[in-house]
């Protein structure tokens, strides 16, 4: 194990089911701007010190099963934000944590089934 190693942060890699729903959701409901986007091939975004990547995936249950966890300051504004929109996971409101965070959940719209023309 090298001791003189300084890990200074770490990236997600999300698997996303649909690039431009994804990267939409982010960079106008969160504020992100779009870096690369190679539709069904690869994806970058960024806010700040943040870089979110998206990897083309097809299978949904891969993608359901993916998670980042991003640290910000004015939790409590974002949540009403996300609330607001309609994007808060049902199952992961704004609480606190045994582990000493104020967190909450939300759900990337590519997940969401599209509505089948009649």
């Amino acid at each position: 194990m090298t001791h003189d190693t300084l890990f200074i942060s770490a990236t997600p890699d999300l698997a996303s089911l649909d690039f431009e729903r994804s990267v939409d959701f982010f960079c106008s409901c969160l504020g992100f701007t779009k870096r690369h986007v190679q539709q069904g091939v690869y994806g970058v975004i960024s806010k700040g010190g943040v870089s979110i990547h998206f990897w083309a995936c097809s299978e949904k249950h891969i993608a359901e099963s993916t998670s980042c966890r991003i640290r910000v300051e004015g939790v409590e504004a974002l949540y009403s934000v996300c609330s607001t929109l309609g994007v808060v996971h049902p199952n992961a409101p704004l609480e606190s944590k045994p582990w000493g965070s104020n967190e909450f959940g939300i759900l990337d719209p590519s997940l969401k089934r599209r509505r089948e023309p009649p």
